[in-house]
């Protein structure tokens, strides 16, 4: 049975930041949709919540994977409406094919974060998917950093238990989704309007006969050219990522910042 996703991390994360910054204060909830697919971008919703922000969260709110097509594009314009605001942003595959996984999720949150800045949101503190901060690791792996430095509370499963991360995964799900359809048209014979760029028979059948596209990874080991038994993983990335850390509850966290230059 899906799991309904509620407020009490954000909430609790928004109280602290309040008490720093005051009532204007605004919390971020990131996602990010692709990371696993062998062609096209890797993308990262980014979903602001405030004190203004109402309880009544769009009804049927899940999880974007454990929605269907119809559900999200529903949904996709409530979270708007419901959220202070939300931005996609996209990192490509020469991206993820130049820096790795990781950075390429940095790059697309930054594209994100820079339309939410120009529209005058500003968030101070970050409720992030998963159990690893990509968002703040970005000085072991970049040349400069790519994101301003904030307090992250990461959250497993969060996409699925918390709203704000619940918004920003169906919004970055899809406007993917949208533009895999797009470049299905320009690079057909994939699949990718229905695979959306991952690794289904389909599109590894492609693969062999085609060869690879401009969209595609190809610093990965592909399904359908490798001789070996393929992975549709990160190969290169895998060792990069970092151990998995505890999740410190909200009053643990540290909420000065650096303002982004």
């Amino acid at each position: 049975m899906p799991i309904t996703p509620t407020r009490e991390e954000e909430l609790a994360l928004l109280a602290r930041v309040r008490e720093r910054a005051g009532e204007d204060a605004l919390v971020a909830g990131v996602d990010e949709v692709g990371r696993g697919a062998l062609a096209g971008p890797v993308s990262v919703g980014i979903a602001l919540i405030g004190s203004g922000t109402s309880d009544d969260f769009p009804v049927g709110l899940r999880d974007s994977k454990q929605l269907s097509a119809a559900a999200r594009t529903r949904l996709a314009p409530l979270c708007r409406q419901w959220a202070v605001d939300v931005a996609v942003g996209h990192a490509g595959p020469d991206v993820v094919d130049r820096e790795g996984i990781m950075a390429a999720l940095r790059h697309a949150a930054a594209n994100a974060l820079s339309t939410l800045i120009a529209a005058g949101h500003r968030p101070l503190a970050v409720l992030l998917d998963g159990n690893v901060n990509w968002w703040t690791d970005a000085p072991l792996f970049d040349a400069a950093p790519l994101l301003p430095d904030l307090p992250v509370l990461t959250k497993m499963k969060g996409d699925a238990s918390c709203a704000v991360i619940a918004a920003a995964s169906v919004a970055a799900k899809v406007e993917r989704d949208a533009l895999m359809v797009t470049l299905d048209t320009q690079h057909p014979g994939y699949d990718w309007a229905r695979n959306k760029g991952y690794a289904s028979p389909a599109h590894i059948a492609a693969l062999r006969e085609l060869g690879t596209s401009p969209q595609h990874r190809v610093s990965w080991r592909l399904p359908g050219l490798s001789q070996s038994e393929p992975s549709p993983l990160e190969p290169s990335e895998a060792g990069r990522i970092q151990p998995a850390v505890s999740q410190p509850e909200p009053s643990q966290l540290e909420l000065s910042h650096k303002e982004d230059e």
